[in-house]
């Protein structure tokens, strides 16, 4: 217990020094001090602060919210726009804790093959959901839904990320208004290359 709590602090004390000083200057040193604990003690517990910034991007993707909550759930919206926006609501969400450090994060975590796994794993259950939400619905007229749903996915993930932590971050209310009219409407098979389509039913 003692053990884990220190570890918090550890990573509570880093997720600050990193925002502030960014990853170059967020020393072990500066996050032991915030810490208040010993250099020494710091690394019982990570080795660098590699090891400690890993750690955080773990703990985010584990908590991260995926849109698979919903797939149980009797009351989904019935249009496709308002399920594409709450897709796209709970991707937003999911960054607005600190995205500065969440950018820190994805741009310079070491990319070790069990975080590469637990990131691959996170990206194919939120393509699964999304196929899942719009597999039946009527008004998707796009023909190859798994391709469509990877495509809507892979292009929130650098969108959300990069907009959201920029110094001149966008509107959220905004962002989620544009992204939602942009996915939907290539579901729909209103954009230009979207291309085949699957046939009105009679």
């Amino acid at each position: 217990m003692r053990a884990e709590l220190t570890r918090q602090r550890v990573l509570t004390a880093a997720a600050h020094i990193f925002a502030e000083y960014g990853y170059a200057a967020g020393t072990t040193n500066r996050i032991a001090e915030r810490a208040r604990i010993s250099i020494g003690s710091l690394y019982q517990y990570y080795p660098n602060k590699d090891a400690i910034l890993a750690e955080l991007m773990t703990r985010h993707l584990h908590s991260v919210r995926v849109t698979g909550t919903y797939r149980d759930q009797s009351d989904l919206p019935d249009s496709l726009e308002d399920i594409i926006r709450m897709f796209v609501r709970t991707k937003i969400e999911n960054h607005l804790d600190d995205p500065e450090l969440l950018r820190i994060m994805y741009e310079q975590a070491p990319r070790t093959g069990e975080l590469l796994d637990r990131v691959t794993r996170q990206e194919q259950e939120m393509v699964d959901d999304l196929r899942d939400l719009i597999d039946r619905h009527p008004e998707v007229r796009v023909e190859d839904r798994d391709t469509a749903a990877r495509l809507a996915t892979a292009a929130l993930g650098p969108i959300v990320h990069h907009l959201v932590a920029a110094p001149n971050s966008v509107d959220v209310t905004r962002l989620e208004d544009e992204l939602t009219a942009m996915i939907t409407g290539y579901l729909r098979g209103s954009g230009q290359g979207g291309g085949r389509t699957t046939p009105r039913s009679a």
